[in-house]
This record gives C-alpha cells, sequence and structure tokens, in this order.
C-alpha cells in the first residue's frame, strides 16, 4: 500500500493557520486591519453579558472576513 502525501495540504493548511493567528493578533493589539477582500476595516465582537448566544469574532461588515472565537465574558 502507498503512502499518501499530504504535504501539500499540510503546508496550505499551516500558512493558513498562521496568517489568521497574525491577523487576530493585530486586531487585538489595537491595529486598523482591512479585509484582504473588501478592504473595510475589520471589527471585532465581543461576548454580551445577558446574552447566552452571543457570537464573538473578527468581521467585516460585508461578512468576507469572519473568523468565530471562543470567548467567555469576564467581569
Amino acid at each position: 500500500m502507498a503512502k499518501m502525501d499530504f504535504s501539500v495540504i499540510n503546508d496550505t493548511t499551516a500558512k493558513s493557520f498562521n496568517e489568521q493567528k497574525n491577523l487576530i493578533k493585530r486586531v487585538f493589539k489595537g491595529n486598523t486591519v482591512l479585509c484582504p477582500v473588501c478592504n473595510q476595516a475589520l471589527e471585532m465582537k465581543l461576548p454580551v453579558k445577558g446574552q447566552q448566544d452571543s457570537v464573538s469574532g473578527i468581521c467585516c461588515k460585508k461578512g468576507c472576513t469572519d473568523i468565530e472565537l471562543d470567548m467567555e465574558l469576564v467581569l
């Protein structure tokens, strides 16, 4: 049985992961980061007190970039 070569998929996935991680870091630092598709500023959504199902993450107004983050409200 021949071994399958997943190196291309692994490299692409790792590159994408690192790009998203760096984008998230820049947004969290307070830098203005533009959506790579529509060039609008990305916004950070934070958990809302009293709303269990509020979605938190980073997105642009058009929805081209939409990164959901698992965050908890800290008081």
